[in-house]
């Protein structure tokens, strides 16, 4: 359970502006917020560890996160950053296969967990709910094929570009003000398929054109129309 009636009621309020969730109508969402488990977790905390059985969908209330793969040697890359109104762990609910990656806090975040089970049962009650789940599968799908073009056809300070300006839009502030609290350069080198070093000198070189501003982990965006051109968008 969620919490006091009260704590169910701001679970469902959240879920109601996530499309997946807000497929169930008004009532679904409320027993879909009753039947999960909402959770705060502190900047560093782990959600979930990579090799954890898949057993709930997760959706983002608030905060931010990254999603973590670690291999045997125990190097980590960053896969991806989540804000908001986002879900994770669609994948292990499917096959029934341990997570693939962990989930860590880059803000203090507040998650709600929905079991498996009880997602089928929704899903089963609300077909609409099963097409959300469908559309969500195909984001995922659409985001790799174009981070592995982008990979193929941009040069390093193009998908620096542009992942600079996903991050303004998705977890940025106003006025292009994009904050990066919990996650370094080593971070946003794994999200473009870069090294720490050479994602410092493309930082840099953004600087010297006056497109971008940094201040410690505060980057601004100077120059949005020739960001997008760099970025090939």
């Amino acid at each position: 359970m969620t919490g006091p009636p009260q704590d169910a009621e701001r679970v469902a309020a959240e879920l109601a502006e996530i499309p997946l969730f807000s497929a169930l109508g008004e009532e679904g969402v409320g027993r879909a917020a009753r039947a999960g488990l909402s959770r705060r977790y502190r900047p560093g905390q782990i959600i979930f560890h990579q090799g954890d059985p898949g057993e709930s969908l997760y959706a983002l209330l608030d905060g931010m996160v990254k999603v973590v793969f670690s291999t045997e040697q125990g190097d980590e890359i960053v896969l991806n950053v989540l804000g908001r109104g986002e879900t994770f762990g669609e994948l292990a609910l499917l096959d029934g296969s341990p997570r693939s990656a962990s989930i860590v806090a880059v803000r203090p975040a507040w998650a709600f967990a929905l079991p498996r089970a009880r997602l089928l049962e929704l899903m089963r009650e609300h077909p609409a709910l099963a097409d959300e789940f469908l559309h969500l599968l195909g984001g995922l799908v659409r985001r790799l094929t174009e981070q592995a073009a982008d990979l193929a056809f941009l040069d390093l300070g193009g998908r620096l570009a542009k992942l600079l300006l996903h991050l303004a839009g998705k977890h940025g502030g106003a006025d292009g003000v994009v904050s990066l609290p919990g996650l370094t350069q080593s971070d946003l080198a794994a999200l473009i398929g870069a090294s720490r070093p050479a994602v410092n000198r493309a930082l840099q070189s953004l600087v010297a054109r006056n497109l971008i501003a940094v201040e410690g982990r505060t980057i601004t965006l100077l120059d949005v129309a020739a960001l997008r051109r760099r970025g090939g968008l």
